[in-house]
């Protein structure tokens, strides 16, 4: 039997066993749309945590991660810094937002938005952003999934299959048991991703080098500038800093951490699990470690991707057994999977419940909401998969691309948690051109002084906003404008 055979075959038993689990998962709840969406509201902080976790740790923690490290060195410490400061946001915004879901009925970001500014087409625009992002995040997690086959399994399964598999299996689970389903293939996937990240940081640094300690005391000697700002190719503090302010304010305001927040039990909850969720982020430690050890390794050849740094230490450079790269491959694919059945989910969720709802569905029973949600999410990741076909960009770019466009939702959001003044004009006005400053300077133009794009589209966001608001402060306000501003839209009441 073939090593590649022995790979394959231990990786597709351990998506059969996470189709079973998400299947079995299923209850009656998910068959009306707050069943679905948010599991009945009542997630404890085990379970919790591990969602929350398969949130932020996906295909990019195996795969961009080590890549960044790998290719630029210190400066992919940025990930650590953003992921210390995501908890604090998670503890401010999370049990305030999760009152508010169990008050009014609320299951999306948007739900929030449109009721707070009376405003359904400022719910839609939240919802349009949030699958907008949404797609590219899903295709990281679907590419990686492509390139984790293709390369454990010498070409035995190509890219496109090895991604299609990955993407099935995801969506069978999502389709059948939303929320709950997500929630216990999630805490099987964390748990094996964590043990399988660390033995393979530490294993890997030892068998090249002699340890971790050894591994960095060679890197200083032969190459230094690997361990210095702005790292070896040149990023400066101020994409550095940049990149950290915008992951930490996008991180917390995805969509999908929202609709998370709203199906805890408790605020308590969501604190608590605020406080553990550095435990999680210790995940990334090691495969870092498994970048930097690619630096000496590959100084003569270097890769053409970076994205593959890991495959090619684990499978061509330590010589692992087919078993332990099997179990790494599985390791590997809990992570994308995790983190795209949670993004199929939500992006399903907000394009029926933010975009179709007030539309094309205004008076569509809840049954039908359920059958749409459901058939959202096959369609979204078939979009998404496309996407992955067509090869995209460095993993870690994709990202940060999708984080500076979620992050223009921030000042709207806290609006409407933390500032009742703040006008729904002005809200919209902010974000509409944030959003296009942050696109021009992702793909038209070079970003002034190298500062990450999503930063010049939140102080364009800032600044229109705050015009906007003085200006309408000025206006002396009819008794009829009072009227209409003050009294918020109604959300209809999920159905148990």
């Amino acid at each position: 039997m073939s090593n590649s055979v022995i790979i394959t075959g231990i990786t597709l038993v351990y998506m059969a066993i996470m189709l079973w689990v998400g299947l079995r998962a299923r209850t009656q709840e998910s068959s009306s749309l707050e069943g679905y969406a948010a599991g009945g509201r009542h997630v404890g902080v085990v379970v919790l945590f591990f969602i929350l976790g398969a949130e932020i740790f996906s295909a990019f923690a195996f795969l961009g991660a080590p890549g960044w490290a790998y290719k630029n060195g210190a400066p992919a410490f940025y990930i650590l810094a953003y992921l210390s400061l995501v908890p604090i946001m998670l503890w401010m915004v999370g049990p305030r937002v999760r009152e508010l879901g169990v008050k009014r009925g609320y299951l999306t970001h948007g739900d929030m938005l449109a009721d707070h500014y009376s405003s359904k087409p400022l719910g839609i625009f939240a919802g349009v952003v949030g699958v907008a992002a949404s797609v590219p995040y899903l295709t990281i997690q679907i590419a990686g999934a492509g390139l984790l086959f293709s390369a454990a399994t010498d070409g035995l399964v190509p890219f496109w299959l090895g991604a299609l598999i990955a993407l099935v299996v995801t969506t069978i689970y999502v389709f059948c048991s939303g929320l709950n389903g997500i929630g216990w293939t999630n805490l099987v996937q964390g748990v094996m991703m964590i043990a399988i990240a660390w033995f393979l940081g530490v294993a890997i640094p030892d068998r090249l080098y002699g340890g971790v300690s050894e591994m960095f005391t060679q890197i200083q000697q032969q190459a230094p500038e690997y361990l210095t700002m702005p790292g070896a190719n040149g990023m400066g503090w101020g994409f550095f800093t940049t990149a950290i302010l915008i992951s930490c304010f996008g991180g917390w305001t995805w969509p999908h951490m929202f609709t998370k927040f709203y199906t805890a039990d408790s605020g308590k909850s969501l604190r608590r699990v605020s406080a553990i969720y550095p435990l999680y982020a210790t995940l990334l430690i090691p495969l870092m470690f498994i970048g930097f050890a690619g630096i000496l390794i590959f100084a003569d050849t270097p890769l053409d991707r970076a994205d593959t740094v890991l495959l090619k230490l684990v499978i061509e450079v330590a010589e692992f057994s087919p078993w332990v790269i099997g179990l790494m491959l599985s390791g590997a694919l809990a992570a994308a999977m995790s983190t795209g059945a949670n993004l199929a989910h939500t992006a399903g969720v907000v394009l029926t419940r933010d975009v179709f709802g007030p539309t094309i569905m205004r008076n569509s029973s809840d049954t039908d909401a359920v059958k749409v949600t459901r058939w959202s999410v096959v369609v979204i990741s078939v979009i998404a998969y496309v996407v992955a076909l067509l090869n995209p960009s460095s993993l870690v770019l994709l990202l940060l691309g999708a984080f500076g466009l979620i992050a223009q939702l921030v000042p709207m959001t806290l609006g409407a948690l933390f500032f009742p003044s703040l006008k729904r004009t002005s809200a919209m006005a902010g974000a509409a051109v944030g959003s296009v400053v942050f696109l021009v300077f992702q793909f038209a133009i070079d970003s002034p002084f190298g500062w990450h794009p999503g930063v010049w589209g939140l102080l364009a966001n800032a600044v229109i906003l705050a015009v906007f608001q003085i200006a309408a402060s000025k206006k002396p306000e009819t008794e009829e404008t009072a009227e209409f501003a003050s009294a918020p839209i109604q959300v209809p009441e999920a159905q148990s």
